[in-house]
């Protein structure tokens, strides 16, 4: 590693002391370098050579341009002195100012369709272009050998070229991605155990008394006030994910999912994974640490991918920025200074990526799967044991995790200028080189995990994999209090995080975790276990951006109307000023509504009251309501829900209407309820005939209007028993007074078939 090094041209920088270390490279054609020490030294022994047609997808990488211009930027953009501090840029912004230009990635594109390479992919910010081709005219573009290995310590080959490679432009490029793949990237804290040796939960809120996300939340955060209203988060992941698993974490749990995900392929990856060919724990975790965090996010995006270079360089041009960034991942990389671009743009751009640390214990230089936590441009997040008053209670006592990863950097990086007085206070760290972690968070073996729609595991998994993207959804609190009080998000935070750290009002702001041992020992204030700890409450928040503001109080809503129904009443009203959400309240006596509502939360001007009795009149009002409190009323309205309409009816159809599954997997149709003759009741919806270790769900179980249909999942266990059964699907109206049957074909196969 120290071999490598000396030899690679490698840029490290610090935000608020630019350190620069630039060594000469072998070849003037790419600044980082991507030759295997192992290919050269022997350890790896070859077997041959790629045949010459089979196919690649490379990356071309182009380096940025005004790199010290850059560089002073970032300084500026963090320090709070500055008259730049938090005026972050743009995506155009930085393309035209530091990004390469447009001249220079018109003359790679050209030099990669000249050697018979296809271009597949550009970006935005002109620094990726995609390219596919044969190892033949990949080895003739790049005057290089793409050799096959045996690996030195996994049962696996692997391919590699045997020389850096060389290009004929007048300008070098930043790097040349996927040219081996040595390094397969791993969930870098995911650990799974037999539960034999017995469970460390006491206080969850989950099955056997494990941890949830909003655990997690209860313990960091303790309000309600935030929710990550308003923001986006982003995570990393090298596979895609079965969403089944996700609902089925949440449905078993019986807590509301609300927020939109978008799974998005960076380079054609697969979004999607199905067990046994793909294993999603680690994807499906990472949502439900970050949603339960920050239950409001506006959206929540999973970047998958199948390199580095695709997935980070998507997050920093996507069309709608992710403030928050989330990795639970780690890889061995050629050159550790490949990603730098993407990291600076991050910085640039105001965007935070959260690094998981690993769960192997204290960082040592014979680890190679550390990257990138030891990265001065991420927030590396280490591991704590965590205990809580209770299910969903707040946070009681916390010590190092033993497997939590946090050391000096294996990859020399030195140590940036925000980390020097904490180091200097640190007789463990290295007043020399990076130091991590930056925090910390739960990471033991206390977490319910749903994966691979093979069931869900409680107490079995843990890792620092659980602590990064709790960090990246508590982040959307912060960022979401900071534009309530009308500035922007934070961005990178090490540098305040750090600050924060040395200041007086530590204790309030962090839980300093003095107790346990990861290799180093947890010490007062920042140790190389835990970092500075975990957030405390809405003391970090408020250290970060400064207490919340309390906005206006909203307007009255006004013209406040109701539609009476089946069993229902509709009620619509015109939008309040400065309105977050609304409270219903309800009475059968006028003026009878009272001070506690009956449904609160409410997010549009309009809202279906269901489960009312017909023929008895009902009051309405409705308020609303800010992070302060709630306005004045609204104009009283009443209506009188009643039957449906004579002759009103509905109709029940599946399609298809006959499926077929197969034991340990799940199969889906649609039930479509077509309305008749002004019907307006809901439909609940259920089954009867399953054979035997097959469930059905619906969603939504109750179709109301004006929605008309519902997906309902059978599920077979792996003992289900085989063959072909009629299923009837029931829907009953809310009212009661009506219902029809459909039937469906189901054949479960006993996985021979």
């Amino acid at each position: 590693m120290i071999r490598r090094l000396n030899t690679s041209l490698l840029r490290i920088v610090a935000l608020f002391s630019v350190v620069s270390i630039v060594c000469q490279a072998q070849s003037p054609s790419s600044l980082t370098l991507h030759v295997r020490d192992v290919t050269l030294n022997g350890q790896a022994r070859s077997v041959g050579h790629l045949s010459p047609m089979q196919t690649m997808r490379l990356v071309l990488v182009l380096p940025l341009r005004n790199q010290a211009a850059l560089e002073a930027f970032l300084k500026e953009l963090y320090d709070p002195s500055s008259a730049s501090y938090r005026h972050y840029l743009t995506v155009e912004e930085f393309t035209a100012k530091y990004g390469p230009s447009q001249e220079d990635y018109d003359a790679v594109i050209r030099f990669a369709e000249a050697n018979g390479l296809t271009v597949v992919g550009t970006s935005r910010n002109r620094v990726n272009v995609d390219v596919t081709g044969s190892v033949a005219n990949i080895e003739k573009a790049f005057h290089l050998t793409m050799g096959a290995y045996m690996h030195p310590t996994e049962n696996r080959t692997f391919y590699a070229p045997d020389r850096e490679p060389t290009v004929n432009l007048p300008f070098p490029l930043w790097h040349i991605a996927g040219l081996d793949n040595y390094s397969i990237p791993h969930p870098a804290g995911l650990h799974h155990r037999n539960l034999s040796v017995g469970s460390n939960a006491t206080t969850g809120s989950g099955p056997s008394n494990s941890f949830l996300g909003s655990d997690m939340r209860a313990a960091y955060y303790g309000g309600t006030a935030l929710t990550g209203a308003g923001q986006s988060l982003g995570l990393v992941e090298y596979y895609g994910t079965d969403l089944n698993d996700l609902y089925t974490y949440y449905n078993n749990v019986h807590q509301p999912l609300n927020v939109p995900i978008t799974l998005l392929s960076t380079d054609g990856t697969s979004t999607s994974c199905f067990a046994p060919l793909c294993d999603d724990t680690e994807q499906t975790l990472d949502m439900t640490q970050a949603l339960g965090m920050a239950p409001g996010l506006s959206s929540l995006v999973v970047y998958v991918g199948s390199s580095d270079v695709a997935i980070f360089n998507a997050m920093a041009t996507a069309s709608t920025l992710n403030a928050q960034l989330s990795s639970s991942w780690s890889w061995f990389p050629a050159d550790p200074s490949t990603d730098d671009p993407y990291f600076q743009e991050f910085a640039a751009q105001g965007q935070n990526l959260f690094q998981a640390s690993g769960d192997s214990g204290a960082w040592n230089p014979t680890m190679i799967y550390v990257y990138p936590a030891d990265d001065p441009y991420v927030t590396s997040v280490g591991g704590t044991d965590l205990t809580t008053s209770g299910a969903g209670g707040a946070w009681s006592s916390e010590t190092a995790w033993v497997d939590g990863g946090g050391g000096i950097s294996t990859h020399g990086y030195p140590i940036p200028s925000w980390q020097t007085a904490a180091a200097s206070g640190c007789s463990s760290c290295s007043k020399t080189n990076r130091n991590g972690p930056d925090v910390s968070a739960n990471a033991n073996f206390t977490f319910y995990v749903c994966a691979n729609q093979s069931g869900c595991t409680a107490n079995s998994y843990g890792g620092t994999s659980f602590a990064a993207p709790m960090w990246a959804g508590y982040l959307a609190l912060v960022n979401q209090q900071s534009v309530a009080n009308g500035h922007s998000a934070v961005g990178f935070i090490n540098p305040s995080l750090y600050a924060i750290g040395e200041g007086s009002s530590y204790g309030s702001d962090f839980h300093d975790i003095v107790s346990g041992s990861n290799g180093y020992s947890a010490t007062t204030r920042y140790d190389l276990a835990t970092g500075w700890g975990s957030p405390n409450g809405t003391g970090l928040i408020n250290a970060l951006v400064g207490s919340a503001t309390p906005p206006p109080l909203p307007s009255t809503p006004t013209n406040l109307t109701a539609a009476p129904g089946n069993g229902q009443v509709t009620l619509s009203w015109s939008a309040a000023t400065g309105a977050a959400s609304y409270n219903l309240y309800r009475s059968t006596t006028s003026g009878g509504e009272g001070s506690t509502p009956v449904v609160t939360g409410i997010a549009s001007t309009s809202y279906t009251n269901t489960g009312l009795t017909n023929g008895i009149t009902y009051y309405f009002r409705v308020a609303a309501v800010n992070a302060s409190g709630t306005s004045g009323q609204s104009n009283q309205a009443s209506a009188t829900p009643n039957a449906p309409p004579p002759g009103s009816d509905f109709s029940l159809s599946a399609s298809p209407n006959s499926v077929g599954v197969t034991r340990g997997s799940s199969a889906r149709s649609t039930i479509t309820i077509t309305r008749q003759n002004g019907f307006n009741s809901g439909v609940t919806l259920s089954a009867s005939g399953l054979p035997s270790g097959v469930t059905a769900s619906f969603n939504p179980i109750t179709v109301n209007p004006p929605t008309t249909s519902s997906t309902v999942t059978f599920t077979a266990s792996s003992n289900a028993a085989g063959g072909t059964f009629t299923v009837t699907i029931k829907g009953t109206s809310t009212s009661g007074t009506l219902s029809h049957t459909t039937t469906i074909r189901l054949t479960v196969f006993n996985g021979g078939d």
